[in-house]
């Protein structure tokens, strides 16, 4: 199959490009600064085209004969306030490609949305709900919405990230250390995708996609410090203290905590009836995946926990 992705040159798209190229399938990847991600063409069956992917025409064209496409771009924060950078990457990008896909004859669409997408009052669920409604309602598109929870993986933005903090700071003050999560494995998501591209029963369909257990937040920054052996103290904050950091770190740069991210966690990031085994995936643990990519190969964790025994 031809294949078109959006978002590939992401996280969870290198995940995405290896399992599709292992069953065969050719993959163009639409990006923006096709210099910047040229390392993506090293994968066997993997191209990668620039262009604006928000220009219909550019779309369709690159849609054209296409056996399908797979939309999987997003963000987590936007540049501005007040919801637009949300609304034109989740919601305008997917109008777009849902036009492009008319255009083109291209009946196939896979999209990789949110865990718990249309719920709760943040921009970022909202718009992730939207842009799903936007798709149900294309009667003539065969769609497959896959919805995740924390994606986790080598490179992913969450672990690493905490990883980093512990690593500098003493003590962390911590937002909303009760919100629950249960983190999903890149490469689950990405077998269930490949699986579902050909298979006509998920068509029209949402899938929740999530890891085998649920943690609150505050237990997966203490499991992180204790897998890197940080010592730091974590100290979780209350609600009217996790609101006023998220108040202020929304005008850093980089928004680190913003509010839309606290508006977000307000809503437990979990799922009652994970949709993995439909794809024949045991979803796998974090203590299984994270600690090789936080502290390197089994050989160098053995080495150090020998160098940390006291001495006889």
């Amino acid at each position: 199959m031809r294949i078109v992705l959006l978002g590939g040159s992401g996280f969870l798209g290198r995940y995405v490009l290896r399992a599709l190229t292992d069953d065969g399938h050719h993959c163009e990847v639409l990006t923006r600064n096709a210099a910047h991600r040229s390392t993506l063409n090293l994968l066997p069956g993997v191209h990668l085209v620039q262009a604006d992917v928000y220009d219909k025409e550019a779309l369709a064209n690159q849609f054209s004969g296409a056996d399908a496409v797979i939309s999987m771009a997003g963000i987590l924060n936007e540049s501005g306030r007040g919801g637009k950078g949300f609304h034109k990457a989740h919601v305008e990008l997917v109008r777009s490609v849902i036009d492009a896909c008319h255009a083109a004859g291209v009946s196939r669409l896979l999209h990789v949305s949110a865990l718990n997408a249309g719920e709760g009052s943040s921009h970022y669920l909202q718009s992730k709900g939207q842009a799903e409604d936007l798709l149900l309602a294309a009667d003539d598109l065969n769609v497959s919405i896959f919805q995740p929870s924390v994606i986790f993986g080598r490179g992913d933005e969450f672990f690493n990230r905490f990883a980093m903090m512990l690593r500098l700071a003493p003590v962390m003050p911590l937002a909303c250390p009760n919100a629950r999560l249960q983190p999903v494995y890149a490469g689950d998501v990405a077998t269930a995708i490949a699986a579902a591209l050909d298979d006509p029963m998920t068509w029209g369909k949402r899938f929740e996609l999530a890891g085998p257990l649920s943690y609150s937040l505050k237990e997966l920054v203490k499991w992180t410090a204790d897998t890197i052996g940080a010592r730091c103290v974590i100290v979780g904050l209350p609600r009217p203290l996790s609101a006023a950091m998220a108040a202020v770190m929304n005008l850093v740069p980089g928004k680190p905590l913003s509010w839309d991210n606290y508006k977000s966690l307000q809503t437990d990031n979990t799922s009652d009836a994970n949709d993995l085994a439909c794809f024949g995936v045991e979803p796998k643990a974090i203590d299984l995946v994270v600690p090789d990519y936080l502290t390197g190969s089994v050989h160098q964790r053995r080495l150090q926990s020998f160098r940390k025994r006291p001495p006889v």
